[in-house]
């Protein structure tokens, strides 16, 4: 089963080229991994990624466990022109009670239960056949003489009576189709009839003056070993199933329908069959047993182990691994895990050891964009998260990568940190986090942005913003820092009615909006732990 691996739902540099690089690396251990993200790359990664030819991960939406990811019954289904007894007899070897019907082109024609074939026996048509010829053979064990039609359609009609009478009271036709034992009169006026088919029982052998004519006036002929009356009864099991159908729209599941959804409905509906579709075709049938038999999706984090953090559903998934350098959070996990957390200023710097540990080789792509997460995270080093090992793996990654470290590192912030053209959600949301401190929700963006001034301008339109986030997200605290990295230091902005939270968590004495604070540069070490402090407190 494929793993995926990824980071948090704000994809920054780190997340993204971490996510390759681990990826890699478990696929030259024998893995079947593959990288993937959580929402929209933005600016800075996409320059890295450019720079070193290195594919973009497709979006990964949930990780909820889905109709695919459970075992239900593939391939279980019947053919609408399939006969009544194999329709039952199917069901039988499966030990279901009912099954969807298709046609050809497995489009979903219904659903026909057990109870649907006894009513049709009972209560339906006794007089009909309308199935195929093959149908036909099979259900009375006959043996073909000749065949004209494939489908065959018409009125069933015993020879019960004697030959004389018979001939007077019953006009044949080209619609019916009649049953009959050793008796040559009846067979030679049927013939002349034209009748559709004659079903001659009890291994009786046609004359050959009689298949002539027979064969001259295209008429059907099947033998069948048994009795007149077995071959009466048997003979309506021969007709299609889509003549006992009486539910021609159930409920139905797509394959990427969720299983919580599914088992919503299902309770609501009372049914317990669901035929289950894929790009608009039947592809089987899914059970309410069947709700808690499935495959729970394989993940490696990155970069983050906040459940609130990652993918939708991830509570549903099994986590096999955790590679970060944030705090640990609230993380439950139901097996034990491999729970690699380092304070350094990157998740590369560890998955960098993790290459030498294994002994694995570092592309020069794959080493470019571990590069350029290092100096994302650490602002070119500047920022107080930075350890000495982030920058001595830099410098090796750098070597392998045939880069300069500050040449490159600007050109990275330049293309990244442009906001032009974005709305005020646009760059708000593009490195926001969410954070629980107790009972308390709290929201931190981070903008790194070399245009200052464009935000000082419009401050009034982004703590606005704040404060309607704060209210209808039902957040506590909800703030804004805008960090220059040339300057060392960021711009705060806050919802007003967190104004005194802020002002006690920072120490600030003349808080204002839009104050700049010499040296904070780092959420994981500044800015989160200052607040979580003192709201815990």
């Amino acid at each position: 089963m494929k793993t995926y691996v990824f980071g948090h739902k704000k994809p920054d540099t780190d997340t993204v080229c971490s996510s390759i690089a681990y990826a890699y690396l478990k696929q030259c251990l024998g893995m079947d991994v593959e990288p993937r993200v959580l929402g929209d790359i933005n600016k800075e990664t996409k320059f890295a990624l450019q720079s070193f030819n290195v594919e973009e991960p497709k979006y990964l939406n949930d990780v909820k466990i889905r109709i695919k990811d459970m075992k239900y019954l593939r391939n279980a289904y019947i053919n609408e022109r399939m006969s009544l007894e194999e329709s039952f007899n199917l069901m039988h070897e499966m030990n279901v009670t009912g099954l969807p019907m298709i046609d050809d082109e497995s489009n979903l024609k219904g659903y026909v239960n057990l109870k649907d074939i006894c009513k049709y026996l009972i209560e339906g048509d006794m007089y009909t056949l309308e199935t195929s010829y093959d149908n036909l053979l099979k259900v009375i064990y006959g043996k073909s003489i000749l065949q004209f039609d494939d489908e065959i359609k018409g009125n069933l009609i015993a020879a019960a009576y004697r030959s004389t009478t018979f001939m007077d009271e019953i006009k044949l036709t080209n619609d019916d189709i009649l049953i009959v034992g050793d008796r040559s009169k009846i067979m030679d006026y049927a013939i002349d009839c034209h009748v559709k088919m004659l079903i001659i029982t009890g291994n009786f052998n046609i004359p050959a003056e009689l298949l002539a004519k027979a064969n001259q006036n295209r008429v059907n002929v099947i033998v069948s070993k048994d009795p007149t009356y077995v071959v009466s009864t048997r003979a309506r099991l021969a007709n299609y199933v889509y003549l006992a159908c009486n539910q021609v729209n159930p409920i139905t599941f797509r394959e990427s329908d969720y299983r919580d959804d599914f088992i919503t409905l299902a309770e609501q509906s009372n049914h317990t069959n669901y035929p289950v579709i894929h790009k608009d075709k039947c592809v089987g049938m899914i059970r309410l047993i069947d709700q808690n038999s499935y495959e729970k999706h394989q993940c490696i984090l990155v970069d983050h182990n906040f459940n609130e953090q990652s993918a939708e559903g991830i509570d549903e998934a099994n986590i096999l691994e955790v590679v970060d350098h944030h705090n640990i959070g609230l993380f439950k996990s139901s097996l034990p895990i491999s729970f690699r957390v380092m304070p350094v200023g990157c998740t590369s710097t560890i998955i960098y050891q993790i290459y030498q540990e294994n002994k694995v080789d570092i592309p020069k792509n794959i080493a470019g964009i571990m590069l350029s997460a290092i100096l994302s995270d650490t602002l070119i080093f500047k920022s107080p998260t930075t350890t000495e090992l982030d920058i001595k793996t830099a410098k090796k990654l750098a070597e392998i990568a045939e880069v300069d470290i500050e040449e490159y590192g600007i050109n990275m912030f330049k293309a990244g940190t442009s906001i032009e053209g974005m709305t005020i959600e646009e760059i708000f949301q593009q490195d926001f986090k969410s954070f629980k401190a107790d009972a308390n929700s709290i929201g931190i963006s981070q903008v790194m942005t070399l245009n200052i001034d464009s935000i000082l301008d419009n401050k009034d339109d982004y703590i606005k913003h704040l404060n309607t986030l704060a209210t209808t997200l039902e957040y506590k605290v909800v703030l804004m820092f805008v960090t220059d990295i040339i300057k060392n230091g960021s711009y705060i902005f806050f919802n007003e009615s967190a104004k005194d939270i802020v002002a006690n968590a920072y120490n600030l004495k003349d808080l204002k909006q839009g104050l700049f604070l010499d040296g904070i540069v780092s959420r994981k070490k500044q800015m989160l732990p200052k607040l979580l402090d003192y709201l815990t407190k």
